[in-house]
């Protein structure tokens, strides 16, 4: 999950730390002596501030990231040093070269600016930059995953309430249906194999897709059903190539996530002229299912209507997957393409 935080909060925060940290060291500690060297301590505390602020944003964009945000927590411990002795290099440049340089004073003795001694002193001067950081990073993704699940929730809500002022009694459809292929069965095969298969899709959106995960072998048969029937509607009329590629059973996925690609190529995709062929391709391999559309687009269609669902979709896919999916979509020359990749469950 990665983390969208503005650049200007981590500056504002260090400039209320620089403002608390010279108050509180000129307060408690000689003024007079402070004031004697005013600008030489602003110098040296303005210095050690941005050596710390640089060794934050540095921290909590990289190891903090790598490491916190994947939970191996052992892992960031290793990663500390690496950032103090960073934080040493750099305090060392902006206060021994570019202070010294604008001043003639150093901030240590020359005896103790040999390299050894000066990274190992600015190893307890460097941890509030690693501490505050991970501390900060922490924050910011318990704030954005309670934010998340709160709009997956209200996300929820409005769907269900959705579904309530769509349905049409559709228990009592799936029941017609069955007494349709009844009737139907000894004198019109194929119109009986048709309300089968629209009786098949009913049962799985009553049954089914109020589920956070759906058995992959049940989802892909919901498409199957939902592309045959397709194809009557459209009267052998259909230019669509549909594949599924490797083997698959009972894992899981986010439930109701593959047909939203297949709807937008039928909702939105010229699927009328042969020439200019939509592809619909599932690919299952090594733990993964990826499944990417091709369609040329319908003469004055806008996807940006499609906004709602994409978006919807993609705050589903974080909460169930992290950082663990790739999701994209790409519109250019009167041609639109989306490809989904997810890790599967068992």
């Amino acid at each position: 999950m990665k983390l969208k935080i503005p650049f200007y909060y981590h500056i504002v925060l260090f400039l209320g730390l620089f403002l608390t940290y010279f108050l509180w060291d000129y307060g408690i500690n000689n003024k007079i002596a402070i004031e004697k060297h005013t600008k030489l301590y602003f110098w040296l505390t303005s210095t050690y501030i941005l050596s710390v602020f640089i060794v934050y944003v540095l921290n909590f964009y990289t190891f903090c990231d790598w490491f916190l945000n994947k939970k191996k927590i052992l892992f960031y411990f290793l990663s500390m040093p690496i950032s103090l002795v960073i934080f040493a290099g750099v305090r060392y440049v902006t206060q021994e070269v570019i202070v010294f340089h604008i001043t003639g004073v150093h901030n240590y003795d020359v005896g103790d600016l040999e390299w050894g001694f000066y990274i190992l002193d600015n190893l307890f001067f460097g941890l509030p930059a690693v501490i505050f950081s991970a501390l900060s990073y922490l924050f910011w993704q318990f704030h954005t995953t309670q934010h998340q699940n709160q709009e997956l929730l209200l996300e929820n809500k409005k769907a269900e309430f959705q579904m309530l002022k769509a349905q049409v009694s559709p228990h009592f459809l799936f029941n017609t249906l069955n007494s349709f292929y009844s009737q139907l069965v000894l004198k019109e095969d194929e119109m009986a194999d048709d309300i089968l298969v629209l009786s098949d899709l009913l049962r799985y959106v009553i049954v089914e897709t109020d589920k956070d995960e759906a058995v992959l072998s049940k989802e892909i048969q919901f498409i199957q059903n939902y592309i045959h029937l397709q194809k009557k509607r459209f009267e052998d009329q259909l230019f669509l190539d549909f594949s599924i590629e490797g083997e698959y059973s009972n894992e899981k996925i986010l439930s109701s996530a593959l047909i939203h690609f297949v709807e937008n190529v039928f909702k939105h995709g010229k699927l009328n002229n042969e020439k200019e062929k939509a592809f619909i391709l599932i690919k299952i391999k090594d733990g993964f299912l990826e499944i990417s559309t091709f369609n040329y687009n319908v003469d004055g269609e806008n996807y940006s209507s499609t906004g709602i669902g994409y978006e919807n979709l993609t705050k589903r896919l974080e909460y169930m997957y992290k950082d663990q999916f790739i999701l994209e979509k790409t519109e250019e020359n009167n041609t639109f393409k989306t490809y989904l990749k997810i890790p599967l469950k068992n």
